[in-house]
């Protein structure tokens, strides 16, 4: 692990393949609403080879071994990811060509930051379980998970990453969904911006979302938009489908190199 200082804080991330981001593109991987740099495993690395690109791989700020952040974290937190520290951090590492690859909450995040102001080498986006808007499907997910970590064993196994972030990590995370102001969160006008090529793969069988996420990017995205939709797989298409995922970014990945980008 390597740390970078934001004026948030510090930043733990890891860096994969060649170490010149100002030449080349970069593949910057933004985690879930509970994840962090060791909870990818080795699925980054293997994008990376696939796609023959460096990678970085952080953690936000109260996760990992990331600085702890202020709670409660207010409603607009994936929006001031996407808006102010995920540029401060990319112009702090020097990466002038980004492709941003998120999974959930980071590809809200990937999706607000290509709509609303996007860093002006940016590539394009893929994104996976995105989320548009708040449905009830993700909050009724979202509440047996602070069941489980309020009277089962998810404290404990969500320690093992966070460690003394575990609290900002999870209640970061679970209490700004279940705030009932939740229920206006959208960024469909940010969507609606976005004129780079999106990626958008979701399962069919994803808990915290269903595909009307997908249809809400193909529909207002300015940008081509390409679709892969995977059966026999939940939230995390990575980990159920890792071999089909790595497989369409590494032809996305290509199709950007190539100048592709109309729709």
């Amino acid at each position: 692990m390597q740390v970078a200082d934001i004026s948030a804080g510090r930043v733990e991330y890891r860096w994969i393949g060649a170490r010149n981001p100002a030449a080349q593109p970069v593949l910057v991987f933004l985690h879930e609403g509970l994840g962090s740099v060791a909870q990818w495993r080795d699925f980054p690395d293997q994008v990376a080879a696939e796609c023959g690109l460096p990678a970085l791989v952080y953690s936000r700020i109260g996760y990992g071994g990331s600085s702890a952040c202020a709670l409660p974290r207010p409603i607009s937190y994936m929006h001031d990811e996407a808006l102010s520290l995920l540029p401060e951090l990319l112009q702090v590492l020097g990466i002038a060509q980004p492709i941003l690859v998120g999974h959930s909450d980071g590809a809200s995040i990937a999706l607000i930051h290509a709509g609303a102001a996007p860093h002006p080498g940016l590539l394009g986006i893929a994104v996976m379980a995105p989320h548009s808007y708040a449905e009830p499907i993700s909050v009724q997910s979202i509440r047996a998970a602070h069941d489980a970590y309020a009277n089962g064993d998810l404290r404990q196994r969500l320690a093992k990453y966070h460690g003394a972030n575990v609290d900002c990590a999870f209640r970061g995370w679970c209490d700004s969904w279940l705030n009932p102001d939740f229920a206006h969160w959208n960024i469909e006008a940010e969507v609606a911006r976005i004129r780079h090529p999106v990626l958008a793969i979701q399962g069919e069988g994803d808990e915290y979302g269903t595909l009307a996420q997908i249809d809400t990017i193909k529909t207002l995205a300015k940008g081509r938009v390409e679709t892969l939709i995977l059966p026999n797989c939940g939230h995390s298409p990575h980990k159920d489908q890792p071999d089909a995922v790595r497989v369409a970014l590494a032809g996305y990945v290509r199709s950007l190199q190539g100048g592709a980008s109309s729709r």
